[in-house]
C-alpha cells in the first residue's frame, strides 16, 4: 500500500463514525439496530469516495472539512429522496432545515460557512436552522392508534 492510500485508510478510519453519524441525521434514518440506515451509508460511501479521489490535491488542507462538504452537497441534490422522516431523531424536519441544524449545531460551523457550503444566505441559514429548532422544542403530536377515533378532552364521558 503507498503512503498516500495508508494516509486515507488512517483519515476513513478515525472520521468515518463521526461522518456516518452526521449523514444518518441527514437521512433521519435510525441509527440502531446497526444496518437501519442504508442511505446514510450510501453517502458517506460516496464522500469517502470523492475524499480519496481529491486525497491528492488536500495535502495541507483539512480532509475533514472536504468530506463533509462532499456529504453535504449530495444530501442536498438528493434531498427530495429525503422528504419524509425515517424514524431519526430530525425526522420531522425538512430536508434544508435538517441540513442547516446538522451544520451549525451538530458540527458546529458558522452560519456563514454553513451558507456557503448551502449556496444560500447567512439570513437563510439562520431562518432554517430557527425554524428546525422550533419544530424540534414542539411537542410531537401523539401518535394516532390505528382504527381508534382521536381521544377528546373535555368530551363528556
Amino acid at each position: 500500500m503507498a503512503a498516500d492510500d495508508l494516509g486515507f485508510a488512517a483519515f476513513a478510519a478515525g472520521t468515518a463514525g463521526r461522518l456516518l453519524h452526521v449523514a444518518t441525521l441527514l437521512t433521519s434514518e435510525p441509527a440502531q439496530p446497526p444496518g437501519a440506515n442504508p442511505h446514510a451509508q450510501r453517502l458517506l460511501t460516496a464522500a469517502l469516495g470523492m475524499t480519496y479521489a481529491h486525497w491528492e490535491r488536500l495535502r495541507g488542507d483539512d480532509p475533514y472539512v472536504d468530506a463533509r462538504r462532499e456529504l453535504a452537497v449530495r444530501f442536498a441534490r438528493e434531498a427530495r429522496r429525503f422528504r419524509r422522516g425515517r424514524g431519526g431523531p430530525l425526522s420531522r424536519l425538512a430536508p434544508r432545515e435538517r441540513l442547516a441544524v446538522v451544520l451549525t449545531l451538530y458540527e458546529g460551523l458558522y452560519d456563514e460557512q454553513a451558507a456557503a457550503l448551502m449556496g444560500l444566505s447567512e439570513e437563510r441559514v439562520r431562518e432554517l436552522r430557527r425554524r428546525g429548532v422550533g419544530v424540534l422544542r414542539s411537542s410531537p403530536a401523539p401518535p394516532a392508534t390505528a382504527g381508534a377515533p382521536a381521544s377528546r378532552e373535555g368530551a363528556a364521558a
